[in-house]
């Protein structure tokens, strides 16, 4: 329970007003004191750390992901077609995905978001065909195995071709499979203290993939044991016509009529709404994960954040699947947030500090770990992300802060999870990357031979 004083950094970012210029002190895992420049810490040292070419943020927070799907980037077939037929093309070979395929994919999604400075991670896992009915059993394991904090979605696919929904038939499974298993997982796995490091969340895919009835005994269930839900929203006029054609009704309306439009729900891409549809948003308190990256790739649209957080909605940020997002790199995902928005919102209300708070204070509060995650303040878990800015690339640059998104900073020098360093000079302390990068590359060849 050794004091550890991070000392003296060059600049830093910790997501609120307050004063941290000569450092943060941390002990078993908590950061207890903030130091203001001039001063010095109120209690005996027994340790420092020496930050003076560092920039320090809240460690960065992810809140929507597909794991599995760094198996198929940058795919041929795929590389330009808009959402619909991106997911019918992959669908099937995504169907035979394995075990053990899972495993790397976790773990290079994780390991690739570890090195950007991201310390939680939400995944959202849809995908259950007969031989990977124990998927998240899996990914916790692998998650395990590096360090990150995660929330680790049960999702799901009921809705298959045959009924009318996109999915092929061997990807989905049963209502009472579902249910059955979200409770298990819960029962199993979700911790509730302000330390976890795993967490569960019940996610339906989509209205074009899951049953209303399935949305609905999930709302039941994430009530009765206290966990959030997520689901794939607005992303796509597509989408937005399919509701209208298969429920005769919108997007929100949807929501509503299932018991989804409260505090308790949290979006991924969520751009398709109109003006009311926003105001109900946000006074029902729904958090909208945007997914810049993706959103352009795809061709989707852009994410109404300024209107959403006007309205009372909160506004995170996600990589999205590594297969429209291509790369699990939030610092990216952050500069690329502020890019996007400045086109519909202009320079002056799209801030770098505004598009870091998204990443950290916004996403913690999407997963409901706002109490103790995405800032840098006393009683706070020791969650930070370390950057230098010694590459030729920000050379004459002068705010550091904003430098991270303007110069283009991709990965952290140090990253620390829970008052641990499980990143040390850009390498990860448990994890041999280029084992893994071997092993995952040669699964992905295999995948796609199946």
């Amino acid at each position: 329970m050794s004091k550890l004083w991070i000392k003296n950094p060059l600049a830093i970012f910790t997501a609120n007003d307050l004063d941290a210029s000569n450092g943060i002190v941390i002990e078993n895992g908590k950061i207890i004191e903030l130091i203001a420049k001039g001063h010095s810490p109120s209690q005996p040292i027994d340790q420092t750390f020496d930050a003076s070419n560092l920039v320090i943020t809240p460690g960065l927070i992810n809140c929507h992901h597909h794991f599995f799907q760094t198996l198929t980037r940058a795919w041929t077939p795929v590389v330009n077609k808009p959402l619909f037929s991106w997911l019918t093309t992959l669908y099937p070979v995504w169907a035979n995905l394995d075990e053990d395929q899972l495993h790397l994919a976790t773990q290079v999604a994780l390991a690739e978001l570890l090195l950007s400075g991201c310390t939680m991670a939400a995944d959202h896992h849809y995908l259950f065909p007969k031989q990977l009915n124990s998927a998240i059993d899996i990914q916790i394991q692998a998650a395990s195995e590096i360090g990150l904090r995660v929330m680790l979605t049960r999702g799901s696919m009921s809705l298959g071709e045959e009924d009318g929904g996109l999915p092929p038939q061997s990807t989905i499974q049963d209502m009472q499979i579902i249910l059955d298993d979200s409770k298990r997982l819960i029962q199993q796995y979700h911790q509730r203290g302000e330390d976890a490091m795993i967490n569960i969340a019940l996610a339906p895919c989509s209205p074009f993939s899951v049953t209303q009835e399935v949305m609905i005994e999930t709302a039941k269930i994430a009530e009765q044991m206290d966990v959030r839900m997520h689901t794939h929203l607005a992303e796509t006029i597509d989408e937005e016509n399919y509701c209208l054609e298969k429920f005769g009704m919108r997007t929100v309306d949807y929501l509503e009529s299932v018991n989804w439009l409260n505090s308790r729900t949290w979006l991924a891409h969520g751009i398709h709404f109109n003006a009311k549809e926003i105001q109900r948003l946000g006074k029902a308190q729904v958090g909208i994960c945007h997914c810049p990256h993706s959103n352009m790739r795809l061709a989707s649209g852009i994410c109404p954040t300024i209107d959403l957080l006007n309205a009372g909605a909160t506004i995170g940020l996600g990589v999205d699947g590594s297969a429209s997002g291509d790369a699990s790199n939030l610092l990216l995902e952050a500069r690329q947030a502020l890019y996007l928005q400045r086109l519909k919102y202009g320079a002056e209300t799209i801030t770098p500090e505004l598009a870091l708070g998204w990443a950290t204070q916004g996403s913690a509060k999407l997963l409901g770990r706002q109490d103790h995650l995405g800032q840098i303040a006393p009683n706070f878990q020791a969650d930070l992300a370390c950057y230098t800015l010694d590459e030729i690339k920000f050379s004459g640059s002068h705010d550091p802060v904003a430098a991270l998104l303007l110069c283009g900073a991709d990965h952290a020098e140090h990253v620390m999870v829970k008052g641990n360093w499980v990143v040390k000079h850009r390498e990860i302390q448990n994890l041999d990357l280029d084992e893994l990068s071997a092993k995952h590359r040669a699964a992905a060849k295999q995948l796609l031979a199946s």
